[in-house]
């Protein structure tokens, strides 16, 4: 099978659904010379009329998407970086997310906004914010953050289909991941988790980056004859909490490890879930593991030392065995 990059998948995700689709069309900053190389080329393949330079007000570019999406248009919205999202965020509350509720149900908002989130770039703060737990509180917005090239593109694929709008975070740190990418169609369904390792003695729950820090602690832990089960929620709205409860009341320990700030954090939502719905099970309390609460660093040290660490979840992991 072959094996590609992360933007080379999200590329591929990208023509596949504008050669499928005509209403599939790309919005957003830059989008013609490809300022990230997810969406270069596209313009090349399929003219002004589906890839669209816009002038850099965030706020109108969101709006511009929802009018298209509500009269039956596909767009997907490229508006950079995670916090970017910030400016155009009354056009995604106040407008995308509740529409289809507003007008029961007789339109549709079938568009994606796609933006690079999180830190690994030391792009400093302005550019580095993990922004998803903030819009995990919105109804009807679906947010996706994968972490490989494989769930990348079937994830983009299925978020494009949807009727609903979808909120696709790539992270900065995994641009250059590599990883199988079949051939042949496929798609990821959203709001599935997948288990990227089994294991008996605690669970531990990640997203996007942090399922490779788990990953890597995971590793460690096996040595000590601690086997952990990675579970890589792929999605966050909805999010698979049967799977995660599944695993929780099996392992009776739960550690969640999370790309964002501690308070509100998607961490904080799992591990309340867990709590609620699984206390009975847990022979620990719940632990979780997220960035320091401080702005994001500019110095790549910095910037390491903020975000959640293979050895602050392993020490998360000792203390629910304890």
């Amino acid at each position: 099978m072959p094996r590609k990059t992360y933007v080379a998948a999200i590329q591929e995700a990208l023509t596949e659904e504008m050669r499928r689709d005509p209403s599939v069309f790309l919005i957003g900053e830059d989008v013609r010379i490809g300022v990230f190389p997810s969406t270069r080329g596209l313009y090349a393949k399929f003219g002004d009329k589906r890839v669209i330079d816009t002038p850099i007000s965030e706020l109108a570019v969101a709006g511009a998407g929802i009018g298209a999406a509500v009269t039956g248009l596909r767009p997907i919205v490229d508006l950079m970086f995670g916090t970017f999202l910030y400016l155009a965020f009354d056009q995604i509350a106040n407008q995308a997310g509740a529409m289809r509720y507003m007008y029961g149900g007789q339109t549709k908002v079938p568009l994606v906004f796609m933006v690079q989130n999180g830190a690994g770039s030391s792009a400093g703060h302005h550019h580095s914010q993990a922004v998803h737990q903030f819009f995990m509180n919105m109804p009807q917005i679906k947010v996706i953050l994968p972490s490989t090239p494989y769930d990348g593109k079937g994830l983009l694929k299925s978020a494009i289909r949807d009727d609903n709008p979808v909120l696709f975070l790539h992270s900065l740190s995994l641009g250059g991941k590599r990883g199988e990418v079949p051939p042949d169609e496929y798609l990821v369904p959203i709001g599935v988790a997948d288990v990227k390792r089994a294991g008996s003695h605690v669970t531990i729950c990640a997203v996007g980056p942090t399922v490779y820090t788990a990953l890597d602690a995971a590793e460690t832990l096996a040595a000590e004859g601690v086997e952990a089960e990675v579970i890589d929620l792929r999605s966050l709205s909805p999010w698979d909490k049967d799977t995660v409860l599944e695993s929780a009341a099996k392992t009776g320990r739960f550690v969640a490890v999370d790309e964002s700030f501690p308070t509100c954090s998607a961490a904080s939502e799992w591990c309340a879930t867990v709590a609620e719905e699984a206390f009975h099970r847990l022979r620990a309390p719940v632990q979780r593991v997220t960035n320091k609460d401080v702005p994001m660093p500019f110095s790549p040290v910095l910037e390491k030392a903020v975000l959640p660490s293979a050895a602050d979840l392993i020490a998360a992991v000792r203390r629910t065995l304890a």
